[in-house]
């Protein structure tokens, strides 16, 4: 016969009470979603007649028997939705007391027609006195959670909308060749993210910023920063677009203003966020890819395995425009198919390619390289065919290594039969958790886009862009990165002084 020792064994399901993890619930940080969570996990089936109902209990586990007497002699034992024990889940003194408390209920209903001997009462008493403390708080425990979620229903911002928001300190200076003075200014993004299913999203995103691109001054796009916004402060709508899962492993997303980087995977970790990422435009990501026409459009993503994926986008830069030579299909657009391969958690790569077509004033680097990279026929519609290559490898859980190299040709569409090849590459190493827990220190380098043949011959020299930086948190929603970045050779022309910029961001999450 089991006693109430083997009970609370079975209970624990397979370790000690000392060695049980601590996963009380905070109350001063209880969140809905937190108390979703909670819900959901504890939403047990009905009491369960067999062990052999339990799909993850086999005959060969060690607690085999102590489960079955509980559900065969004693029936306080229950499981989760999916007929499932989860014996090996770490669990709270707490959780432990409630299903102490379950089987005492039980047995003492067994105490009256003598199921219990004498032996099993003296080992109950031992239990029960072990975790007074803890069954006498969790009656309250229970109360103050049910007070603390009707308040927090009677509050909330929305049943199906969550409010965030991002806001960006920027000190900017840059060297004596630039003329430029030190400058402080702001960007803010409030995003709403509402979901019908749970699963889906419909992202609504607004923001004003004054931050300026810095290339007015220095008359290069390879100084730009990669969080400029500048639209006087006055809000925009920066961002609306819906996704939702398409079977199991489809997602599908479409919209009237997103990029190409909401549904590809960009393969630059620590550098690809404009809040959190590079302070450099050009240290992102690769421009041949993801710096194409935006707007409005599609995007599919597939997932063939854990290991393997396709995404596609296709995108218009001005799917509102009714005039003839715009809308979805007549005016620029950006298309873009990446194949994903992922052998491990650690290690990543994404073949892609992109096709473009810029009806008037074309920028076929997105604004990080030379006026002539960016424009090499001038203001006449273009087309481009791009080809890239990135990569991200977790090294080990302290140094990412990422990088990106990209080819690109591009044709006017002036009858002139004009063309340019293009390329671009960078690479850049991070380290995490770098003196502080949550800190990353990254180095970043490479050349930015140029136009390395075709009708007009190679640009002149190469440039080269290097950026170092320390991102630094200084609570779990303020960060601080100083950093600086150095463009050599300037629009790729080695009469052009070094181009130098320092940077103070500060980050507020919330």
């Amino acid at each position: 016969m089991a006693t109430p020792a083997v009970i609370a064994m079975a209970l624990l399901a397979g370790t000690s009470i000392e060695s049980v993890q601590a996963n009380e619930l905070n109350n001063t940080e209880l969140t809905l979603e937190q108390i979703s969570n909670y819900s959901s996990d504890t939403n047990v089936q009905g009491q369960v007649t067999s062990v052999n109902q339990l799909s993850d209990v086999s005959p060969t586990d060690w607690a085999y028997e102590a489960l079955r007497s509980l559900v065969e002699r004693y029936g306080c034992i229950v499981g989760y939705p999916d007929r499932t024990f989860r014996g090996n889940r770490a669990l709270s003194r707490y959780e432990f007391a409630a299903g102490l408390n379950a089987c005492m209920q039980s047995i003492e209903r067994l105490i009256g027609t003598g199921g219990v001997g004498d032996e099993d009462i003296a080992a109950l008493r031992r239990l029960i006195a072990e975790f007074e403390t803890e069954l006498a708080t969790l009656g309250a425990r229970v109360d103050n959670l049910e007070g603390r979620v009707a308040f927090l229903e009677d509050h909330q911002f929305s049943t199906t909308t969550k409010l965030s928001g991002e806001v960006l300190f920027g000190l900017v200076a840059q060297n004596d060749e630039v003329g430029g003075e030190v400058t402080f200014s702001n960007r803010v993004r409030l995003s709403l993210d509402t979901s019908f299913t749970g699963r889906d999203r419909l992202r609504t995103r607004i923001a004003a910023g004054n931050v300026p691109g810095l290339q007015s001054l220095s008359g290069s796009d390879m100084t730009r920063l990669n969080f400029a916004q500048n639209t006087g402060n006055n809000v925009v709508l920066d961002k609306l677009f819906y996704r939702t899962p398409v079977g199991d492993r489809g997602t599908f997303a479409i919209g009237t203003s997103f990029e190409s980087d909401d549904i590809h995977e960009t393969y630059s970790p620590f550098t690809s966020s404009s809040g959190s990422g590079s302070l450099a435009r050009g240290t992102r990501y690769n421009p041949l890819i993801f710096r194409q026409n935006s707007g409005g459009g599609i995007g599919f993503k597939y997932e063939f395995s854990d290991r393997f994926d396709i995404a596609a986008t296709y995108l218009a830069g001005d799917a509102e425009n009714p005039n003839d030579g715009n809308g979805i299909f007549d005016g620029s657009y950006s298309a873009v198919v990446q194949l994903g391969f992922n052998p491990s958690d650690s290690f990543g790569l994404g073949l892609a390619y992109a096709r473009s077509y810029f009806a008037d004033g074309p920028n076929l680097t997105g604004s990080t390289g030379s006026p002539f990279t960016n424009r090499p026929f001038g203001n006449v519609a273009t087309t481009s065919d791009n080809f890239g290559l990135q990569t991200s490898w977790r090294v080990s859980p302290n140094i990412n290594v990422a990088g990106w190299v990209g080819f690109g040709s591009a044709d006017a569409q002036d009858g002139s039969g004009a063309d340019a090849d293009l390329f671009t590459w960078n690479a850049n190493v991070s380290f995490v958790d770098a003196l502080k827990e949550g800190a990353v220190f990254t180095v970043a380098g490479g050349q930015p886009p140029k136009v390395t043949g075709g009708t007009f011959g190679s640009e002149r020299d190469s440039s080269f862009i290097l950026e170092g930086q320390y991102k630094y948190p200084i609570s779990r929603n303020v960060s601080i990165t100083p950093g600086v970045y150095a463009i050599f050779n300037p629009n790729h022309d080695d009469r052009n002084d070094t181009e130098v910029v320092g940077v103070l961001r500060t980050r507020f999450t919330f």
